[in-house]
Formats: C-alpha cells, structure tokens, sequence
C-alpha cells in the first residue's frame, strides 16, 4: 500500500532511513528542517501488509528523491511524479531510481551520473594545508560567493544562487568556509542539508585564475575538521577524478552512484 506520509509516521520513516544514514542525507535533513506538510514538500511511503515501511518518495520543489532497500512499487511511485506538471529531477541511488525509469513519462533532457562518498574520519593531512586563513562566510559575504560561483564554468547557471545561499544560512542547513588571495575570494566550500546527524558537502571550487596553489585543499580541511568535530558524518558527490584523489586524501570512501536525472517540465 502507498500512501501520503505525516508526521505521526515519522519513527516509521526515521526506522527506514537511518539503516543507511548517509545515502539518505537528503531526506533525512529535509524532513528534519521542513517536516511532512509544507507546499513546496511531500511525502509517500510504501507499506507491506505488516506495516513495515519499505519505500520513501520525497518531493522537494520539482525534484524527486526515492529510496527503498528492496524492491518496491516503482509503477505507483512514478505514477505519482507523472502527475505533477512542475517534476524536473529525480534523484537517488542508482538501484532505487533504476526501478522507476521505465515509468516516468516525462520527456527526459539529460542524466548525470556520480560517485557518492562518505567521510566519517579524518587522514592525517599534509601541513602545508594550512588552514589559518580560511573563514566562515556570514550573510555580508553573499554576493561575493555568488560571484565566484558565477565563474566555475562546470557549475550551471543559476539567477537564484544568491537565495539559496542566504535561506540556507538562515535556516542553519547550510555553511560556506572561502579562502581568499589579496582582497580577492579564490576558493568556496559549502554544505548542504545539514542535520543532527550528517552534512552533504557541495560547492568546492577554486576561481579559474588562481588553481593549483591548494587553495580547495585548505578550505576543505578545515571545512571537514569541523564539521567532524561536531559529530557529523560527512557526505558528497564528484564525477572527476582527480577531485576524487582529493576527496579520498582527506578521508572520503565511495559507498556506490547517483543518479540525476533532468526532465523537461510539462508546464510550460
């Protein structure tokens, strides 16, 4: 049985979830900031008949998140998402969203395909990535970041970076650390869905003049040195190798892929 989840089937959910707390940060950090029954956000779950939950779809904005540890009722999920006019991304684990696929009737632009690591220690890190100079961006910092972001050619465009930026400030789920060269910011690393629990890390970029000085080395040090200290599991993405050998020096596993893909909305 499918059905709309709220909030008194939240043990059901977190029971689910936290069997793999890191391939379900998404979740797990939007029901913690934004709960069962906001507009923008919804949620179903897959029932067997003795009352287990075995499957979760979230809606956030246009994008679609699922998740199950079995085979579940892919048919009456997509069903779900072929309803909604605005649906532009699903997302998740490449055996979850594998199932859905065939399903969805939306006309699909593009798939993107990455490595989803985990970092729960730290490795011993060289000295020379020094961290005395990287700072926590406030919201006075704002455009500045946006600006940088502007530049990464491998990051997609974005009018609304600047909101983004300042609600998830606002609402805590979100941090920027940034180091800078001169007066100029050279280098960002951020997180997003930040719970009690993990913090997904995004946004790691060095300013196309200024690469191969470290600058992304030092920000991510400190950026994890922190978020470890607070007892967060850490987690992100990447489909380029050499950010990988980064990622994996400072202590990231790979715990499998995910899966993006991008539909063209119905409404026009």
């Amino acid at each position: 049985m499918i059905r709309r989840l709220y909030e008194e089937d939240d043990p059901f959910c977190q029971e689910l979830l936290m069997k793999k707390p890191a391939e379900n940060l998404f979740i797990i950090g939007d029901i913690e900031n934004f709960g069962y029954e906001q507009s923008f956000q919804k949620l179903w779950g897959e029932f067997e008949e003795s009352g287990n939950l075995i499957a979760i779809l979230l809606k956030y904005h246009n994008n679609y998140i699922c998740y199950a540890e079995k085979q579940f009722n892919a048919k009456e999920f997509a069903e779900i998402i072929n309803q909604d006019d605005d649906f532009m991304q699903l997302s998740g684990l490449k055996d979850c969203v594998d199932q859905l696929l065939s399903f969805v009737t939306h006309e699909k632009k593009r798939t993107r395909t990455l490595y989803y690591a985990k970092c729960e220690s730290q490795n011993d890190i060289p000295d020379h990535w020094d961290t005395t100079l990287v700072k926590k961006a406030n919201m006075e910092d704002i455009p500045i970041l946006a600006k940088l972001h502007d530049s990464i050619p491998e990051f997609e465009k974005d009018d609304s970076r600047e909101e983004s930026i300042r609600r998830g400030m606002e609402s805590g789920s979100a941090r920027t650390y940034y180091l800078e060269n001169g007066n100029r910011l050279v280098s960002s690393a951020s997180t997003t869905a930040e719970n009690k629990y993990s913090a997904m890390i995004v946004g790691v970029c060095t300013h196309p003049d200024h690469q191969k000085h470290g600058y992304a080395s030092s920000v991510m040090k400190k950026l994890t040195e922190d978020l470890l200290r607070e007892g967060k599991m850490l987690c992100l993405f990447y489909d380029n190798p050499s950010a990988g050998t980064l990622y994996k020096r400072i202590g990231f596993q790979d715990i499998g892929k995910w899966m993006m893909h991008i539909y063209e909305p119905s409404r026009s």
